[in-house]
């Protein structure tokens, strides 16, 4: 499933494409996504131009002056590339904005998890307007962490996941967090002090900031704007290395379904 740093490698490689640019033409191929296309949207963006692309959390934003946005999710499967038009579309293309300059912006997704919706104020979509602050961003402290975490009787790696309490880290990068700060995926939340959450906030930050050097983790389909996988899954320390040697005490990686996820430790490193 695309994360966070999969999310931001696809803005990082369609921004340069779009921004500024004008929508000529729309073609809508399968509009059953997880939310129906909205059957307007041809007639909504054709002439529009793109403003300022950012991401918000797994969420892509694309504002369109003067009318709006379109909020993109890539769902479990879903990739953004920007193809030529002449490119042929390929099983699974569902919809495709025509630029002026001749690229096209293809939305491509197997199991129809994502979304491609249009909204005249995104930030307060529901989808968008109750998330918690950005990873990678300032607004993310140990002291905003631990607030959090002492209200909270839950485990500290469900806490980590709550897209309310901090955005974009799945579980991938949650378990690969927790084993560079050294915490059990088992602890309970409101037990970690202030030193602990300062160490998870800099471990989510590195391990999120190294994965999107890489490009993202490609564990099933996941490919760039480019259309090009993701390195990260290179590197990682403990999740999906059950029984295999952990990298810094040799002891076998431990794994457990958790909350339905699976999780992966270092029953030495890891208290």
């Amino acid at each position: 499933m695309p994360e966070l740093p999969e999310v931001e490698t696809t803005l990082r490689g369609i921004r340069p494409h779009l921004e500024g640019e004008t929508i000529r033409a729309v073609r809508v191929w399968e509009s059953r996504l997880r939310w129906p296309v909205a059957t307007n949207l041809e007639e909504l963006l054709v002439g529009a131009s793109f403003g300022s692309i950012r991401r918000r959390g797994k969420y892509l934003i694309l504002p369109l002056t003067g009318i709006g946005s379109l909020i993109v999710h890539l769902g479990m499967s879903g990739s953004l590339r920007m193809v030529s038009e002449a490119q042929e579309r390929r099983r699974h293309d569902h919809l495709e904005l025509v630029l002026s300059t001749g690229w096209c912006l293809r939305y491509h997704d197997p199991r129809r998890f994502g979304c491609v919706l249009f909204a005249s104020e995104p930030d307060l979509h529901p989808l968008i307007r109750n998330l918690g602050p950005e990873p990678l961003g300032s607004s993310f402290t140990e002291a905003v962490l631990f607030q959090s975490a002492r209200q909270k009787k839950t485990s500290i790696k469900s806490l980590i996941m709550d897209s309310g309490i901090v955005v974009g880290v799945g579980n991938i990068y949650a378990n690969e967090a927790l084993f560079l700060a050294g915490i059990s995926p088992f602890r309970k939340a409101q037990d970690l002090s202030l030193r602990d959450c300062q160490c998870l906030v800099e471990a989510i930050q590195t391990v999120l900031g190294s994965a999107i050097e890489m490009g993202g983790t490609t564990l099933r389909d996941f490919v760039n704007a480019s259309g090009q996988p993701g390195y990260f899954s290179q590197t990682l320390n403990v999740y999906g290395r059950e029984g295999k040697p952990c990298p810094n005490c040799g002891i076998g990686v431990a794994s457990m379904r958790q909350n339905q996820r699976s999780s992966y430790w270092c029953p030495v490193c890891q208290i």
